[in-house]
């Protein structure tokens, strides 16, 4: 199977302008995800909207694809970035501009999740253990999914599932495995095209998910698990403990 990633990358954010373009370690933040998921891919490419973000690609050697600046959610970004690329793929792995430690292990447990024919679209969960506590299960920017036992997702939340009914909130995590979402999506590339193509579901307006379109649309939805913490960059604050993080690596490039 061949494997495109394709990273969107939009130059305007409400908590962190021009963060693609940030200095992390010497280099963009865009750079070192692009450098860490060629590792593992067939090819990839940065779909941006903006021309900045675009020659700062073009400066370190990556490949780049203008899209629009309209567009809805980054799944809707790559699939108008596969498109224009014109090239064919078996699965198009979406990998979000602001993971600049995403690991390999990583992307190989959602490229495995295509071992299965029926798979149609792959993602990532990681289970929540007892020493985070109940803050970080109840947090809401950190969704919840609930599998069943051919490691597919049943559902995501931003509200805890399942609810424990006989026991303390700070008992949960000792009672149950519950895992958290890892924004990191694979699409087989003609699924691709036709989830793009629904409206929003009534479930994916309350959670504000977009996963929660396809389920409600019949799409199943393979998980992979990884026990690696990602260290996204929301914010200038998670870009300084992202340059302490990298100082504290004995590999820094």
């Amino acid at each position: 199977m061949r494997f495109l990633c394709i990273i969107p990358a939009r130059y305007a954010s409400t908590r962190f302008p021009a963060k693609p373009l940030a200095m992390l370690g010497g280099k963009p933040v865009i750079q070192r995800v692009y450098e860490q998921v060629a590792k593992s891919m067939d090819a990839v490419y940065v779909a941006t909207d903006d021309q900045r973000i675009f020659q700062a690609v073009e400066q370190f050697g990556g490949r780049v694809v203008m899209t629009d600046t309209d567009l809805k959610s980054g799944t809707d970004r790559c699939q108008q970035a596969y498109q224009k690329i014109g090239e064919s793929y078996d699965v198009i792995v979406n990998v979000q501009g602001d993971e600049p430690f995403i690991q390999t292990s990583q992307l190989d447990a959602i490229k495995h999740c295509f071992d299965d024919p029926a798979t149609q679209i792959a993602t990532l969960v990681k289970p929540f253990v007892a020493e985070q506590g109940f803050d970080a299960l109840s947090n809401v920017n950190s969704p919840k999914v609930v599998i069943d036992k051919n490691m597919r997702a049943i559902y995501f939340s931003r509200s805890i599932i399942p609810y424990i009914r006989k026991g303390d909130q700070k008992d949960w995590l000792s009672m149950h495995t519950y895992y958290k979402h890892i924004g990191l999506y694979a699409y087989r590339a003609e699924v691709l095209a036709e989830i793009t193509s629904l409206p929003q579901s009534s479930l994916e307006i309350a959670e504000s998910l977009e996963q929660l379109r396809w389920i409600e649309n019949g799409y199943t939805i393979k998980v992979g698990i990884t026990d690696i913490e990602t260290i996204g960059i929301d914010t200038p604050e998670d870009l300084a403990r992202a340059e302490l993080f990298l100082a504290s690596r004995s590999d820094k490039k």
